[in-house]
């Protein structure tokens, strides 16, 4: 399997009764989009819902979890992730129209696919999907967004599930959304959402997003390793204009730099260690603090352990 240690092991009768995969020491920078991280304790590949919710019926409740898509909008730290982490990238994938304008997606499809199935099906208003590189579940966690949408603009309801595996549909009303935050029914996950779009054209649909990934494609570094936007725009201005005034386009920590071409993204030159990028942060932090007394607030999740604490 792509991606994985040497250290494999024969799945438990945990995973296998799951239909799963339970890996151990698995090597997390093969599973994150600035390709650096630590290791995994031990790394579950589910084969689906079903599989995923026996899985986790059998854990032992002090067992912790950390869920893991494309690995975007992510920094994993040298140390690693302590516990279990749980991969949907490549599972959890069914989508389909299941009404008039209406999707099912399970929370392990890219949202780029998802934007493309939504027009090839004549439905509109999830175009903008193509932009964020993350899976649905990631989206849904973090009310991602892109070209002025935004994930929950979407949503209908959501299926969740929680560490015993009990399965719940849950509204947005049950929600406190707000821009890049998700706040309600702590302790769950998100398993599929069901979306509401508009009926659109087909030929339209996918001109736009032509037009978007062309605008992206050319505005910010996607041939570089990346985990997308770093900072969250503080109300009224950009943080990448922020950053760029600040003098801090190019800067770099080891082979870690603040891009030359987006100053809102951090990109690995080849071989930056997740600390170089979390000192590269806070670095970007304090200098535009003390140029503009803004405090800019990371768009990327910084997980696991430092290196020095395993």
């Amino acid at each position: 399997m792509n991606g994985v240690s040497a250290f494999v092991v024969t799945p438990t009768p945990d995973a296998s009764a799951s239909g799963g995969e339970l890996l151990r020491n698995v090597r997390l920078a093969d599973h994150t989009s600035w390709r650096v991280g630590g290791n995994a304790d031990r790394f579950y590949w589910p084969a689906g819902s079903e599989g995923l919710v026996r899985f986790l019926q059998q854990l032992p409740d002090d067992e912790p979890l950390f869920w893991l898509g494309l690995g975007s909008n992510l920094l994993v730290r040298d140390g690693g992730i302590r516990g279990t982490v749980i991969c949907t990238r490549g599972r959890l994938k069914d989508m389909n129209r299941i009404a008039e304008n209406r999707i099912y997606v399970e929370a392990g499809v890219p949202s780029a696919h998802v934007a493309r199935f939504c027009v090839e099906q004549g439905c509109a208003g999830a175009e903008f999907l193509a932009g964020i590189p993350g899976t649905m579940g990631g989206a849904l966690a973090m009310n991602a967004g892109a070209f002025g949408g935004e994930t929950w603009s979407l949503v209908d309801h959501v299926l969740t599930v929680d560490r015993s595996g009990v399965v719940r549909k849950r509204f947005k009303s049950e929600y406190a959304i707000g821009y890049r935050s998700v706040a309600g029914a702590d302790g769950e996950w998100f398993l599929a959402a069901e979306l509401k779009l508009e009926t659109g054209d087909v030929d339209a649909g996918k001109e736009k997003i032509r037009a978007l990934l062309a605008g992206r494609a050319a505005a910010q570094p996607t041939n570089q390793p990346n985990c997308g936007s770093v900072f969250r725009n503080p109300e009224g201005d950009f943080a990448a204009r922020l950053i760029e005034s600040s003098g801090l386009k190019g800067y770099a920590i080891g082979d870690a730099q603040v891009s030359m071409k987006h100053a809102n993204f951090i990109v690995n030159l080849g071989s930056a260690r997740a600390t170089d990028i979390e000192a590269l942060i806070y670095h970007v932090q304090q200098q535009v603090a003390m140029r503009h007394g803004t405090t800019l607030l990371p768009e990327v999740r910084i997980v696991g352990v430092a290196m020095e604490e395993v």
